[in-house]
């Protein structure tokens, strides 16, 4: 790894990982276990705001706590769980546990009565996700071969935006052809969820190196290892260890966030440029079928090319598309601009989570991805505050200006102060 990073020289490649042209059996059964999980999850999501206010009577208020309790609880889990599984023997027992808990919770939904019913199955979903999620990430590092790491991760980005697009379709088919209600909807949910945890159970593995081990290399003393109690001093302590290229990179993605608003700002706009409110649905199928499609070359470039070039492209053509959707005046440049935005995923998810792995030894990989979607989640929270606020006090093109230009700035940054790490290691 150059750029002075402090990771750990080449080792023998893991048992179950797969160099060239096939990934490894692992990543395509997390890819699978995402499909569905998505797949479950975006037959409620799209459904959720018009139950909580309709069916439930609660207001805007209530929903934005719906949602902010259950994000900000995943972000700060992604964390501890990263942490966690980099200490323990196995990684395995908290991607199985995450993905069972949300997939037990998340019909519950159909059965609320009352909104914070809903809340209590949000943020147990949310946990749930909290809990896998880096951990999750951190094996798929640990079994792709180092030159396929961003192949592996644009798969895996694919096979979860493929599910984020087929659930709200057979969502809509229960609905309009089937005649089932909203409820039934979140009920049926619990089909694909319980797939997901079957096949991760069943064919998810883990390399044979990481569970012959038990990595202790953050300083802790071999008590408070087996004692399991986790601090926030334990945690600072991990941090310190991590080579310094890992938070440089972690600031601009961090700078990148904050101009990264929510993507009810682009539908809200699309609304406003004349898309009809019924066919909004077929904008949000178009953007997750341009992910699912672009994600798996996406991320082969980064294998081909370095993981900075992808991620400073991702983010100029975000910038673009966010002047774009600024100066739009007619809704046909919507439907252009989302088909381009599905791009600035495409280049830039598998990319990003690759180049994480890169930067850190495999015994911290796991608190590495943890520290990566805190910073992600931290930087989403006043992203949307400072873009509405833009919106409402000057208009709509300078907040999009707003975003582009911070876009900007953190693709300047990353190509100019943090060191590149090469993909083939």
């Amino acid at each position: 790894m150059s750029g002075g990073s402090a990771a750990e020289p080449p080792a023998p490649r893991p048992a179950g990982t797969h160099p060239g042209g096939f990934l490894p059996p692992t990543v395509v059964a997390l890819g699978a276990v995402s499909f569905l999980t998505d797949f479950a999850s975006e037959m409620i999501y799209p459904l959720l705001p018009v139950f909580l206010t309709t069916t439930l009577g609660a207001g805007a208020v209530t929903l934005g706590v719906v949602e902010g309790a259950a994000e900000s609880t995943a972000a700060l889990l992604k964390l501890v769980s990263g942490w966690l599984s980099d200490r323990a023997r196995r990684r395995k027992p908290l991607v199985v546990g995450g993905y069972a808990l949300a997939a037990l919770v998340r019909p519950l939904i159909g059965l609320a009565q009352a909104a914070w019913q809903v809340l209590a199955v949000r943020v147990a979903d949310r946990v749930g996700k909290g809990l896998r999620t880096s951990p999750r990430d951190a094996l798929i590092g640990d079994v792709a071969d180092p030159g396929s790491r961003g192949r592996a991760f644009g798969f895996h980005r694919a096979a979860d935006h493929a599910g984020a697009l087929v659930g709200p379709l057979v969502a809509f088919a229960l609905l309009h052809w089937v005649g089932l209600g909203p409820r039934s909807v979140f009920l049926w949910a619990a089909v694909p969820g319980a797939l997901s945890v079957l096949v991760v159970v069943v064919w998810v593995r883990e390399p044979a190196t990481r569970s012959e081990r038990r990595t202790a290399d953050d300083g802790t003393a071999r008590g408070e290892n087996e004692s399991g109690a986790v601090t926030w001093a334990l945690l600072r302590r991990s941090a310190g260890l991590m080579p310094r290229p890992f938070w440089a990179y972690l600031a601009f993605l961090f700078l990148f966030t904050l101009g990264n608003s929510a993507d009810a700002f682009l539908l809200l706009r699309a609304v406003r440029l004349g898309v009809a409110p019924e066919v909004v649905p077929l904008l949000w199928s178009l953007l997750h079928l341009v992910k699912s499609l672009a994600s798996t070359p996406g991320g082969m470039l980064s294998d081909r090319w370095g993981r900075r070039g992808p991620i400073v492209a991702g983010w100029l053509l975000y910038a673009g598309v966010y002047l774009g959707f600024g100066l739009a005046r007619q809704s046909w440049q919507v439907w252009t601009l989302f088909g381009v935005y599905g791009l600035f995923f495409a280049l830039t998810e598998g990319a990003e989570r690759a180049f994480v792995a890169d930067l850190v030894p495999t015994a911290r990989r796991g608190a590495a991805f943890g520290w990566f979607y805190l910073a992600v989640g931290v930087g989403a929270l006043p992203a949307s505050v400072l873009f509405g606020a833009a919106w409402h006090a000057l208009g709509p093109l300078a907040a999009f200006a707003l975003g582009a230009g911070l876009a900007l700035v953190a693709a300047a940054g990353l190509l100019t102060v943090v060191p590149g790490a090469p993909a083939a290691r």
